[in-house]
């Protein structure tokens, strides 16, 4: 798919594999104020993100491209709403344009995974981007690992031994560093709720999993055209 132009929710055509974010990770992300995100969804009634069982907002990589057009129009003079009528204008035409940040620092990623196929498969995925990866299967070496090598993103299985979603929460605890929560189970609520910044469903698309990862990377990831091809 190319990075310049592609048709609105095109990366999320797969049922299932959608990955989901909490708004503290979307105002992280976009460098917004929460309650300025409220107020636009309130205001403009454009990008509406859905509700999780508890009442949390939760929203889509496609809702967070279409913020992303909004802020960056305004960074460009425009006001929230002129952004939020070009970025109506954008979705009616289904197409936006694409813009990808740029930075030449490896960052290093923890992953906290139960099945070590399934970890070989996201740590080859994660190297072939630049990525630094540690990987760990138990909860006890997993913190270890967050204290010493400090990452800046932490992925973790939810269904991992000794307690994948206690793990997700003390590392979201833990640090500022976004964690993503992946599991086979519908248990997003759960994940978002001890404090991930996104949940991706399993079996993990290689592009959407990618894609999470840059998005919660966001500035301080290593920036690089994709190798990665679907399987």
């Amino acid at each position: 798919m190319s990075e310049s132009a592609s048709r609105w929710g095109d990366e999320d055509a797969k049922p299932g594999k959608r990955p989901v974010y909490s708004i503290g990770a979307v105002a992280r992300m976009l460098g917004v104020d929460a309650a300025t995100l409220r107020a636009w969804e309130e205001r403009y009634v454009i990008v509406i993100p859905t509700r999780s069982r508890g009442g949390q907002r939760v929203y889509s990589r496609d809702d967070l491209e279409q913020l992303r057009f909004v802020v960056r129009e305004m960074e460009e003079g425009s006001s929230a709403g002129d952004a939020h009528r070009l970025l109506d204008e954008e979705r009616r035409a289904a197409e936006i344009p694409r813009r990808r940040p740029t930075g030449d620092t490896t960052v290093v990623i923890l992953l906290a995974e139960r099945d070590r196929y399934a970890a070989e498969a996201a740590d080859y995925l994660l190297r072939t981007e630049g990525y630094d990866v540690c990987s760990t299967f138990d909860p006890i070496s997993a913190e270890r690992l967050f204290v010493d090598r400090a990452p800046d993103l932490s992925v973790v299985e939810l269904m991992i031994s000794g307690g994948g979603l206690e793990l997700c929460g003390r590392l979201a605890r833990g640090g500022q560093a976004p964690v993503l929560a992946v599991s086979a189970l519908d248990i997003a609520d759960d994940a978002l709720a001890v404090g991930a910044s996104a949940f991706l469903a399993k079996p993990i698309d290689p592009l959407q999993f990618v894609s999470t990862v840059r998005d919660l990377l966001g500035q301080n990831a290593l920036m690089r055209p994709s190798r990665v091809k679907a399987w």
